[in-house]
């Protein structure tokens, strides 16, 4: 049984990626709420004013799929609430939180991680970290097509891309909740390559056989039917 959590920048395929895994182990995914979560757009439109809230409403569906999956012990998760802190972090950097609300959001996820220290089973199997560059980080945001995601709907977007992928190199050399490893989202296309997806199953499988997760014997099912 094994708890798997993803993490990247916007567009990295963290989703694609959960569902890949999820049918290839036969664990349940679970998917962050984007498209209908009704706070996003309204942080896109005025980011100074929305972006609290936004960090709040994050924390709190992070807090609750974190709890669940832990419950569970055979799941997938596209982000979790271990990556949380380093969004809001970012946005309070660059002045969209005050003192008062860094203090509110801390206290709060603070509250969340001891109250998960107390389940009994604490703490992800693996953290699975998608890497990728800013021109592969723009490619898929432009493929996936959410207008309030695009830089043409707001030139700042690409300061503000930019900015958040600095920031996931020194949080995942202090991620420290899990056995970690790292995709390497630029080399291997895992959403349009085949040949891509099983070498990046294979990377996954090989760190889940070294960490106690899967048996060394464990083989890949002959019957899966990976991503078209």
């Amino acid at each position: 049984m094994t708890v798997i959590v993803l993490s990247g920048p916007i567009g990295a395929g963290k989703s694609s990626l959960t569902s890949l895994l999820s049918n290839y182990l036969g664990t349940k995914p679970f998917y962050e709420s984007v498209d209908d979560n009704p706070v996003l757009p309204l942080f896109y439109a005025d980011p100074e004013k929305y972006a609290f809230l936004l960090q709040v409403y994050f924390l709190n569906t992070r807090f609750r799929s974190i709890k669940a999956a832990l419950s569970q012990d055979n799941n997938v998760l596209d982000r979790s609430i271990y990556e949380d802190a380093l969004f809001f972090q970012m946005n309070a950097d660059i002045g969209r939180a005050t003192s008062e609300e860094v203090d509110t959001y801390y206290e709060l996820l603070n509250n969340m991680m001891a109250e998960l220290d107390r389940m009994p089973k604490r703490n992800p199997d693996l953290l699975i970290h998608i890497d990728v560059s800013y021109d592969t980080m723009i490619k898929r945001i432009q493929k996936r097509g959410r207008p309030y995601e695009q830089l043409s709907y707001d030139a700042t977007l690409e300061d503000y891309y930019k900015r958040l992928l600095s920031y996931y190199k020194p949080w995942y050399e202090k991620y420290d909740y899990s056995p970690k490893m790292v995709i390497d989202g630029d080399k291997l296309d895992f959403i349009a390559s085949e040949a891509d997806r099983e070498i990046v199953l294979d990377q996954i499988v090989d760190k889940l056989k070294e960490v106690g997760k899967l048996p060394a014997d464990w083989n890949k099912p002959t019957d899966i039917e990976l991503m078209q």
